[in-house]
């Protein structure tokens, strides 16, 4: 884990207590997320976040069938992502039009989810694409990457998710680079040749360096 400070990032006066976490596709960012929770972090997944809001009756379902047409809202009533993915694949005006409708929602809504956070308790935004939405920088005291290496990721991913190496990089693609997530990045963690107990072993060394209390055992 390499950790260096960011100079438009001041040193907070006490315990870090909101944190940005972000990371490609298979780097192991839902793992970290998880390790976190269990030491004591009150998550924010905005990636759930934004299939509760893209789910059946969920608040973003009307906007996007009115925008893109009913074909990519499937049977359950559900936003079609698979057909989605290749819609915005295609054609970036749908991509930044899918953005406009759904990320002032999710921010709506990571922000409420972090408000149900007890007093005093390190909140986490798990954003995956923090790094392309340059405001979170502002809304964090900390922002902590997940890193390892494209093949890795593919790789990972293929197995996961039973996806062709091609549909992984075109994913890959549409996200930040490597070297962009670690140019933000106040502490990144190399998530390769890692065990869990390492992973985590890591983890709580930063959680003492940081939130200024003893992990969770």
């Amino acid at each position: 884990m390499n950790m260096a400070s960011l100079p438009d990032r001041p040193a907070a006066d006490g315990p870090i207590l909101r944190i940005g976490l972000t990371g490609g596709i298979g780097s192991g960012k839902s793992t970290v997320a998880g390790i976190l929770r269990d030491l004591g972090a009150w998550v924010v997944d905005s990636d759930a976040l934004a299939h509760r809001l893209t789910a059946p009756g969920g608040a973003a379902i009307g906007a996007i069938a009115a925008h893109f047409g009913p074909e990519v809202i499937d049977a359950s009533g559900a936003l079609d992502r698979a057909r989605m993915r290749e819609r915005v694949f295609e054609d970036p005006d749908a991509r930044k039009a899918l953005e406009a409708i759904l990320h002032p929602m999710i921010g709506a809504a990571t922000q409420a989810e972090a408000r149900r956070a007890p007093a005093g308790t390190p909140v986490v935004f798990d954003v995956p694409l923090l790094v392309e939405s340059r405001h979170w920088l502002g809304r964090v005291d900390r922002v902590l990457v997940v890193d390892c290496p494209q093949a890795l990721q593919v790789q990972r991913v293929m197995q996961r998710n039973g996806w062709t190496a091609e549909a992984v990089e075109r994913v890959i693609a549409q996200q930040a680079g490597r070297s962009a997530r670690r140019a933000v990045a106040d502490a990144v963690v190399h998530n390769e040749g890692l065990d869990l107990e390492a992973l985590r072993a890591q983890l709580r060394t930063l959680w003492q360096f940081w939130v200024g209390e003893p992990p969770r055992p």
